[in-house]
C-alpha cells in the first residue's frame, strides 16, 4: 500500500462500502463486490488497514508523545471502540425485537445467533459485555477491539524491540493453524468467528509495512519486482474462485488449515493472496485519484471509518429486514445501496462537520 494518506482513507472507504454490500446476503450489487473473484475479501483490508494507521500514529506519537502517553492514547482508542460495540450491539438487538413484534414473526429473534439473547438473557448479555457472545454481521469489531488492546503492546514492542515484531506474530499466527487453537463463545458454545490469534497477523503487518524501516522500507524498494510475482498470484486465486478449483479437505494432509481456504482462521492462501491484491492495486490510485468525484467521496467515509462502520452494521441488517418484508427484488436492492452508500456519507460528512465546529 501507498504511503499517500489519501490513499489509505480512499481503500478504507472502499472497504467499508463493500462490507456494507456484502452483509446483506442475496443482495444483487454483491455480485458485483471483488469477493467474487478474490479468495480474501474487504475484511482483510479492513484489518489490514487498521493496523497501517496505528503504525502511521505511533510515527506522530514518537514526535508528540512519551512512551506513556502513547499507550494512554492508545488504550482509549480501544474503550471507543468497544463502547461503539456494545451501542451497535444493543441497537441491532433492538431492531431485531421491533420487526419481531411488529411483524408477529418470532422467526427473526433468532436471526445471527440472536436467540440466545432472549432466551436466555442473563447470561448471554454477560457474554455481550465480554465480547464472548457476538452476533453475527457483528463481530468484526471484538476483533478490531481484542486488537486494539494489544496496540500499546505493539507500540512497545516497535519502540523497543522492533526486530522482534512481526517474527512473534508469524509465531503465534502459525501455531494458531498448525494447532488449531481460537478464542471460545460463551454462553453458546462455539468460537469466534473471526480468530483473533490468526488475524492479528494482517493487522501487525499492516502495522509493519506503513513504517519508513525493516519491512516496510525493504517492500516499497522491491515493489515493482514484488509486482511482478504479485499478478501472477492473483490472476490464478480469481481462476480458482471463478471455477471452484479449491482442494478437497479430506485429501489435504495435516495440519490441514495449511492448504485450506478458511476465513475465520485467516488461512495461508488468504494472506498471501491479499498481500499479492494489495501490492497489484497498491498502484492504481494514482489513476484512481484523477477521476472527479469517486476519490474525495470515498476518503470521508475512510476518515470516518469508525462511525462509518458502525452506521453501516446497522443500515446492513436494516437492508436485510427490508428484503425480509418486501421481497428482494432489483428496484428493493437498489433503494437499500443507494440509500445505504448516502447515508454512509452523510454519516461521514456529519462527523467531519462535529469537528470542525469543535475545532
Amino acid at each position: 500500500m501507498p504511503r499517500d494518506a489519501n490513499a489509505v482513507d480512499f481503500w478504507r472507504g472502499f472497504a467499508l462500502v463493500t462490507i456494507f454490500i456484502n452483509h446483506v446476503p442475496g443482495l444483487w450489487y454483491e455480485k458485483l463486490t471483488h469477493r467474487n473473484f478474490s479468495i480474501s475479501d474487504s475484511a482483510e483490508l479492513f484489518v489490514f488497514l487498521a493496523g497501517w494507521s496505528l503504525g502511521l500514529l505511533v510515527v506522530r506519537g514518537d514526535k508528540r508523545f512519551d512512551t506513556a502517553r502513547l499507550v494512554a492514547r492508545l488504550g482509549g482508542r480501544a474503550i471507543t471502540i468497544y463502547a461503539a460495540q456494545i451501542l451497535i450491539t444493543s441497537l441491532a438487538i433492538a431492531l431485531l425485537a421491533g420487526t419481531a413484534y411488529v411483524t408477529g414473526n418470532l422467526l427473526v429473534l433468532e436471526w445471527h445467533n440472536a436467540a440466545a439473547v432472549f432466551q436466555e438473557p442473563e447470561l448471554t448479555h454477560i457474554g455481550l459485555v465480554l465480547l464472548t457472545h457476538q452476533l453475527g454481521y457483528f463481530d468484526i469489531l471484538p476483533l478490531y477491539v481484542v486488537l486494539m488492546v494489544l496496540g500499546p503492546g505493539l507500540a512497545l514492542v516497535d519502540r523497543f524491540a522492533r526486530p522482534m515484531l512481526v517474527p512473534a506474530s508469524l509465531a503465534i499466527y502459525l501455531a494458531a493453524q498448525i494447532t488449531p487453537f481460537t478464542a471460545p463463545t460463551w454462553p453458546v458454545p462455539g468460537q469466534w468467528f473471526f480468530n483473533p490469534f490468526a488475524w492479528q497477523f494482517i493487522f501487525v503487518l499492516g502495522f509493519a509495512l506503513s513504517r519508513d524501516e525493516g519491512l516496510g522500507h525493504i517492500v516499497r524498494r522491491n515493489i515493482e519486482r514484488i509486482r511482478y510475482i504479485a499478478w501472477p498470484i492473483v490472476a490464478m486465486t480469481s481462476l480458482m474462485v471463478l471455477f471452484n478449483w479449491f482442494p478437497d479437505p479430506t485429501k489435504m494432509p495435516e495440519p490441514r488449515l495449511l492448504f485450506l481456504n478458511g476465513k475465520s482462521f485467516l488461512t495461508p492462501i488468504r494472506v498471501v493472496q491479499f498481500l499479492a491484491l494489495a501490492a497489484v492495486f497498491s498502484a492504481a490510485y494514482v489513476f484512481i485519484r484523477r477521476i472527479p468525484w469517486l476519490p474525495e467521496f470515498l476518503s470521508i467515509l475512510g476518515r470516518n471509518s469508525l462511525n462509518v462502520f458502525c452506521v453501516g452494521s446497522l443500515l446492513s441488517l436494516s437492508g436485510q429486514i427490508i428484503r425480509f418484508l418486501y421481497t428482494g427484488s432489483f428496484v428493493v436492492d437498489t433503494i437499500v445501496v443507494v440509500s445505504g452508500i448516502g447515508l454512509l456519507w452523510l454519516t461521514a460528512w456529519i462527523s467531519e462537520w462535529r469537528m470542525r465546529q469543535s475545532g
